[in-house]
């Protein structure tokens, strides 16, 4: 089908001084850095490695741009090099210092807010040169504008002198050189992953733009080095890539895309054997977590055509009823990229696309392009129609299965399953649950735990693998079932999380392999099914210990092998100590369990939280699909450095 080009259109008018617009101080960065970069934590850290390339982006959309290196540096400092324009270095017309002074030193500064700057721009909308000047012990800028190179450091947000000229060039660009101040953030180690994650998603955003990623520390890995990125089919590469761990339906990634005097969509589309939905759509390059318009437009149209298709070509029945979205979107894997000049961001996260223009654009276009492409390629069209069909059929089955289990009264709490052991209390701000493996263990644990606010549900045998299965499957299964009447908040549609009856899931299970895939299983149910249990901070993985160590009548514990050397060296020389090994919980008496693993003024626990669901969700895929190869990949990779997976 004839597809239109995307390019991002220079602006016109030239990027100088005078587009550098002032809106106000940096005072209150160091104060408050929660407000720009949302905490101080890991996650805050690197957002100032986002903020930085972001302005290199914004060169690349300008048309400008088409390598940004990064490098972590031996000492955790990080250097962002450009080959764009090269900030500007002429004295700004209203504060007489040079502009690229001003953007690195007043919030608010840049070429993102007066039109003449950037057409689009991502970003945190202009503040974050400045705010990472402000938030670093140093900052060290190196600008190449095709004649000459100039250089300027500041520390803790000041200049530390005014920007000099160093030497000739033919080159352009910005190189970019920060630490992190110690004075500001609780860690100051960034995470190879974590920022690979975020650049590789950009490489896919913006076509053509190379992106390298260097770890230049000792201790990195020799196989996490270096990744240098480039995709030249955009967002079409970008949804094979979250499909390499699944199979697809089709073999072609349908793309479509449409190109306005003030914006650009493009979606991209392909359909794998699964049951989840993953939708992921930017603005700006900005990911839009919560959605928005352009999200809303493009499920309306496929809704639609799907829907006009099946009719037309007699796939749906006169008396039929009509597809419903959940059908048309079971086992798609989607991107979808708008480029806007004014964008508009709402929602708790300023993450939620509100441009209502957006909307029609992308509803138009996925009407009349994906209708076309159904037309020219009938084999994946039936394809795609006869997964919705399945999945409409899947639907009416757990409906009916729904309402036989209300009928039954089987998931209300007025029947708790026979197993749990409940807690006297009802308050769900500290009552909690543990869900432990084996009766044995379960049996401990029931003597062992504080019975006004500790609840206990033994589990046994390997439950359902909600990967492979859909919704219908989970209703009468009897190893789920006991879980969602305890928890008493339901599962799927119509969990609700005001009925909850713990505010702590704790999966207790045995530190082998059967430990780890019970605790899989059960993790995986609750991101397919109750995904607000973990994003809301209640779902904790319980750490029994690995040894018991007992010299006389002093008995110590260690959770590692680490911590048992540590534990042997504090009891120095003398009489051999006695080391007991720990095969399983049920080797546990109860006064042990509870001071070891249950007690909450001892024990160890991890939440379990959602620090990228995206990254959580491929996890998932890998952990319990189909495909053998990525599972066994990934556990070389991770299985000697870390004990539990912290999702």
């Amino acid at each position: 089908m004839a597809e239109e080009h995307i390019t991002s259109v220079p602006v016109e008018g030239e990027y100088d001084a005078e587009q550098i617009q002032v809106l106000e101080g940096l005072e209150a960065v160091r104060k408050r850095p929660g407000m720009y970069i949302g905490s101080t934590s890991a996650r805050g850290l690197h957002h100032l490695v986002y903020e930085i390339v972001d302005n290199s982006i914004d060169e690349a959309l300008a048309g400008y741009c088409k390598h940004i290196r990064v490098v972590i540096e031996k000492d955790n400092s990080v250097t962002v090099t450009d080959d764009g324009r090269g900030i500007p270095t002429g004295i700004h017309p209203k504060m007489g210092i040079p502009a690229v002074e001003v953007v690195f030193t007043v919030l608010h500064a840049g070429g993102k807010f007066g039109g003449g700057g950037y057409k689009v721009s991502g970003g945190l909308h202009g503040v974050g040169a400045s705010v990472v000047n402000a938030l670093s012990e140093f900052v060290e800028v190196e600008i190449s504008n095709g004649e000459h190179v100039y250089y300027q450091r500041y520390e803790r947000g000041k200049s530390c002198g005014p920007l000099k000229e160093i030497g000739d060039t033919d080159k352009t660009g910005t190189k970019v050189h920060f630490k992190p101040d110690g004075e500001i953030f609780e860690t100051l180690v960034f995470d190879f992953d974590t920022l690979l994650l975020r650049l590789r998603e950009q490489a896919f955003l913006n076509a053509g733009v190379r992106i390298t990623l260097v770890d230049d520390r000792d201790d990195a890995p020799d196989n996490k080095k270096e990744e240098d990125m480039i995709y030249e089919g955009g967002i079409r590469e970008f949804v094979s890539y979250i499909n390499r761990n699944k199979e697809p339906i089709h073999s072609e990634v349908i793309y479509v895309n449409s190109v306005r005097e003030n914006s650009e969509a493009e979606v991209a589309i392909q359909y794998n054997d699964g049951y989840t939905e993953n939708i992921i759509s930017f603005a700006n390059n900005i990911n839009t977590t919560e959605g928005g318009t352009h999200e809303v437009g493009f499920k309306a149209a496929l809704t639609k055509v799907i829907n006009d298709y099946a009719r037309k070509y007699k796939f749906l029945k006169e008396n039929d009823e009509n597809l419903k979205g959940e059908d048309v979107r079971e086992g798609l894997s989607c991107v979808i990229s708008v480029k806007v000049t004014e964008a508009q961001f709402e929602g708790q996260t300023k993450t939620k696309l509100g441009n209502s223009e957006m909307r029609s654009i992308v509803e138009k276009m996925v009407n009349e392009k994906l209708t076309e492409f159904f037309e020219e390629n009938p084999a994946v069209a039936k394809t795609i129609v006869d997964k919705s069909l399945t999945a409409s059929r899947a639907r009416e089955a757990a409906k009916r299965a729904r309402e036989n289990t209300r009928r039954k009264g089987a998931l209300e709490s007025a029947s708790l399953p026979g197993k749990l052991a409940d807690c006297s209390d009802k308050d769900n701000t500290y009552t909690e649950i543990y869900i432990v493996e084996g009766d044995s263990a379960g049996g401990s644990a029931k003597q062992g735990r504080d019975r006004r606010f500790q609840a206990i549900l033994p589990l046994w045998g390997k439950m359902l693998n909600v990967e492979k299965a859909r919704v219908d499957k989970v209703y009468g299964n009897d190893k789920l079932t006991p879980v969602i009447t305890a928890l008493g908040a339901g599962f799927g549609e119509d969990f609700n999380i005001e009925k909850l009856r713990y505010g702590k899931i704790v999966i207790m299970a045995d530190a082998d392999v059967d430990g780890a895939h019970i605790r899989t299983l059960l993790l995986t149910f609750f991101f397919r099914f109750m995904r607000p249990l973990i994003e809301e901070g209640h779902v904790y993985i319980a750490q029994p210990p690995l040894y018991k160590i007992s010299r006389g009548k002093v008995h110590k514990y260690a959770y590692s092998d680490a911590e048992l050397r540590q534990v042997l060296d504090e009891m120095g020389e003398g009489k051999q100590p006695t080391i007991q090994r720990y095969k399983g919980l049920g080797e546990m008496n109860p006064e042990q369990l509870w001071e070891t693993t249950m007690d909450p003024e001892r024990r160890v626990m991890l939440r379990v939280d959602l620090e990228d669901a995206r990254q959580a969700d491929e996890t998932f895929t890998i952990l319990m699909g189909d495909k053998v190869e990525p599972r066994r990949k990934f556990i070389e990779d991770y299985s000697s450095t870390v004990r539990n997976l912290d999702i």
